[in-house]
């Protein structure tokens, strides 16, 4: 039953994507371009998803278990670190270049959308990419032989 929920919750976001323009990629450019000609209208998208985020996450730290019943796991790191910026800078400057982010790559692929395609195919290539890199083996600081 969990998966038929998640399903519906899914469809409903992703219903919510292509009726707020998130799925245009000329609308996102749009609205990223703020010296030329900006289109201000995914802000009250943003604002909206904002404001039921902060009332979520307000009710979510007070359960210990989510509503169909899986342990709660909010993130527990506050930190700000280097790793958090250059992801946040990527993701920023892909989202500008090609006008999608993860939700709307996928609804808009869905929906037949080729450059689509070739986003979210790109995307999971980098998840990919960086699991590889980050389960390779540090590299030893240390300067001297073992005896």
């Amino acid at each position: 039953m969990n998966r038929v929920i998640e399903f519906f919750i899914g469809l409903l976001f992703g219903w919510g994507l292509l009726i707020s323009g998130m799925t245009d990629p000329a609308k996102v450019i749009g609205f990223l371009d703020l010296a030329g000609t900006w289109d201000p209208s995914l802000a009250f998208v943003m604002g909206g998803a904002i404001l039921v985020g902060l009332f979520g996450f307000a009710a979510a730290k007070k359960r210990t278990q989510s509503l169909l019943g899986a342990a709660m796991q909010l993130p527990a790191s506050r930190d700000i670190d280097r790793r958090l910026v250059l992801g946040s800078l990527a993701f920023g400057a892909g989202w500008g270049i090609a006008g999608f982010c993860p939700g709307p790559g996928i609804v808009s692929m869905g929906a037949g959308e080729s450059k689509a395609a070739l986003f979210v195919l790109s995307m999971v290539a980098g998840m990919l990419l960086f699991e590889l890199l980050n389960r390779r083996p540090k590299a030893s600081t240390s300067t001297g032989a073992q005896a």
